[in-house]
């Protein structure tokens, strides 16, 4: 590892001599790793003092659906820093990832993971592996906005901005700068997805414009995943929305040789959150064999963030020296099987000490926060074009589209009706798998949202039932819709 690749802090630098910092211990092997990474802090004289906060199962099971007390949300934002533990959110029953409520709620806008191979002394297929993700951290499917329509459908809503794409693009940039990175991949789905990953793709392309000593390219997520996993030596920064950015990272992890060995920051303008890549691995919680290594170089990248470069350098030096003298846990060489603590005893016997097979880190001692600012500009024509309305039925698209016809009139047209979003009239092709869920959509002249309501409620007189509505904008003459699948 060159000091170019140290996973180094882009924002603000705190200089308090001794600084206090929430604490959240997590679920499953947390509280087994947190230990073992504060044991290494408190040898290597980190100037720090925890401030626990509970977060995570105890919580949810206290009634907090988001899995942390407004007590503990407030501690964090006292502090500004938050070193976290894994956590176990419960499926169903409306729990809410902890995770992503501190991101959003707390305005924690940047998900920063990186990863590199330990060849030669964990063998691995792609020694060259160095790789720094960069996930948008707020936005995409992870709002969480989900809704039953009928029977059969579900929904989730996918929402991308303009702010928030250039805010992570910019930081992306502006961090490949700061850290000597020469290129980044953005990642995203645009062929299909041509508005919400558009949107992404087309920030990428003129901020990047700005950048012209770092090599640019973009690659559609599926073949961009594949060639992660046939050749991750050719990518040095990978940039992606939130989901695909949550996938890619995992994958580059296990890439390298472990998941357990990842650490990640989320960082916003105010606060940042420390944490491993891994989650909570309740299978093994208890019997003292879990990798810390994730969460102790996370809290290394903590240090770095709050102006303590020497002991973060301190501490990577050591952890990479007792990985090269084969201190290994179980998930990187199942005959050392080193357990947790035993593995952070190692690290500790080696502070003070520089790897010889790998290249040692050095962190700079202060770092200057990235430049992340979202441009003006002038705001688009808005035309109310026409509207979608989402029918629950269970009837033919041909039955609803004279249905349709006989409550409107003249005054509206219908368009198109689609399927799953797939056009069923007209001219449907009879092979088209249908649910109960279609999506009309009409147009007229001198629209405006009280004919809408009158559309709604003359369907409504016919048994037609409305579920959703999506207003047809065009913007600046440009379509802010889809079209449909076959139209």
């Amino acid at each position: 590892m060159t000091e170019t690749t140290a996973a180094v802090s882009p924002m603000r630098i705190l200089t308090r001599p001794k600084l206090e910092i929430a604490l959240a211990p997590g679920d499953g092997i947390g509280p087994e790793i947190t230990a073992a990474v504060i044991k290494v802090l408190e040898a290597a004289q980190a100037p720090l003092k925890f401030v626990p906060i509970e977060v995570g199962l105890a919580a949810y099971e206290a009634g907090e659906k988001a899995g942390i007390s407004a007590e503990a949300l407030e501690t964090v934002r006292a502090h500004k820093v938050l070193l976290k533990g894994p956590i176990t959110t419960p499926q169903g029953g409306g729990f809410k990832s902890v995770n992503v409520t501190l991101r959003k709620s707390l305005g924690m806008f940047a998900n920063v993971r990186p990863c590199m191979a330990l060849a030669p002394v964990v063998p691995g297929a792609h020694p060259n592996l160095d790789i720094v993700v960069i996930r948008e951290n707020e936005e995409d499917l992870y709002a969480g906005i989900e809704h039953r329509q009928t029977e059969d459908v579900v929904q989730c809503l996918k929402l991308i901005t303009r702010p928030g794409c250039e805010r992570i693009v910019r930081y992306a940039f502006e961090y490949a700068v700061q850290n000597g990175r020469k290129k980044i991949t953005c990642m995203t789905k645009d062929n299909i997805m041509k508005l919400t990953d558009g949107l992404f793709h087309r920030v990428f392309d003129e901020i990047g414009a700005e950048y012209p000593q770092i090599e640019k390219e973009h690659m559609i997520i599926d073949i961009g995943i594949a060639k992660i996993a046939r050749d991750p030596a050719r990518f040095d920064i990978i940039l992606a929305p939130n989901l695909y950015g949550d996938i890619i990272s995992d994958v580059v992890a296990e890439v390298s040789g472990s998941v357990g060995t990842a650490p990640s920051a989320n960082i916003g303008e105010d606060i940042a959150m420390f944490e491993a890549v891994h989650g909570s691995a309740p299978d093994i919680a208890g019997k003292g064999v879990a990798n810390p290594s994730g969460m102790l170089l996370a809290a290394v990248m903590m240090l770095a963030h709050i102006g303590d470069g020497s002991i973060a350098t301190t501490i990577h030096n050591a952890w990479l020296k007792a990985i090269e003298d084969g201190c290994l846990t179980a998930d990187l060489d199942p005959s050392r099987g080193y357990g947790t603590e035993a593995f952070a005893d190692a690290v500790i016997a080696r502070l003070g000490e520089r790897p010889t097979v790998f290249e040692p880190v050095q962190y700079p001692p202060k770092t200057d926060p990235v430049r992340v600012w979202v441009r003006q500009s002038r705001p688009p024509k808005k035309t109310l074009v026409g509207v979608d309305l989402f029918l629950a039925s269970r009837e033919s698209a041909e039955t609803i589209a004279a249905r349709i016809q006989r409550a409107l009139g003249k005054r509206w047209t219908l368009e198109m009706i689609t399927n799953r979003g797939v056009k069923v009239w007209p001219n449907g092709l009879p092979e088209t798998n249908c649910v109960d869920h279609y999506r009309c959509r009409l147009r007229t002249d001198g629209i405006g949202t009280p004919a809408i309501a009158g559309a709604m409620v003359a369907l409504d007189s016919l048994g037609l039932e409305v579920v959703k509505t999506e207003n047809l904008y065009d913007f600046d003459g440009q379509p802010g819709y889809s079209v449909g699948q076959g139209q």
